[in-house]
């Protein structure tokens, strides 16, 4: 009887270890890792951005281009942390239309752009839907974007603070896309992201 019960426990261990190992996201609250430091796998680039993983982070100074998601996604959470310094053009583009062609018209630009000469859709807020006054800055630091987009709702959050939480029903789904571009000085800017994770909702 011993043994037969020892044998059913090890089983059911087994069992639950199988498990966990299939379902990683079971422990993590749904949250799944885009980019941790480590590889660019969940990731393609358009443009000649010169990406390149160094020290952690993934970053940009040169070119212009994206790091656009393999996957699409339609009702989400982002958490994402970057550093950008004063000549950065960047953003973080969600629910993207054409994965050749990343603008502004067909996503969702949540912007990081701290000398954009329109400054209320510059670091904050969402470029042509919803403005940012003040405008927070985000360079030389370490900063963190939590974007939500359910429905036609779509809320920002930079370093803890909401900056935007509006209505807009023109993208319902999409890859998201990493942006490198210059800022407002000709080849000058550095952009780095460090963790990007998603939740579905």
């Amino acid at each position: 009887m011993r043994r037969r019960l020892a044998l059913a426990l090890s089983t059911s261990v087994a069992a639950l270890a199988l498990f966990g190992c299939a379902n990683p996201m079971s422990n993590n609250d749904g949250w799944v890792t885009l980019f941790d430091g480590g590889n660019l796998d969940q990731w393609f680039a358009i443009g000649d951005a010169n990406w390149r993983v160094d020290g952690g982070s993934v970053v940009a100074d040169k070119g212009v281009g994206f790091l656009v998601s393999k996957q699409r996604y339609s009702d989400f959470q982002i958490r994402a942390e970057f550093w950008a310094d004063e000549n950065a053009n960047s953003g973080i583009f969600i629910r993207l239309q054409d994965t050749k062609t990343v603008t502004a018209d067909n996503s969702y630009e949540v912007n990081i752009f701290d000398k954009r000469p329109a400054p209320e859709y510059g670091t904050g807020a969402i470029v042509n839907i919803a403005k940012v006054v003040p405008m927070p800055k985000a360079a030389g630091k370490w900063n963190t974007y939590e974007i939500t987009a359910k429905g036609s709702r779509l809320v920002v959050v930079f370093n803890g603070v909401q900056t935007v939480d509006v209505q807009d029903s023109k993208h319902a789904a999409g890859p998201i896309a990493l942006q490198y571009a210059p800022g407002v000085v000709p080849n000058a800017g550095v952009i780095k992201f460090r963790k990007v994770q998603i939740k579905a909702l």
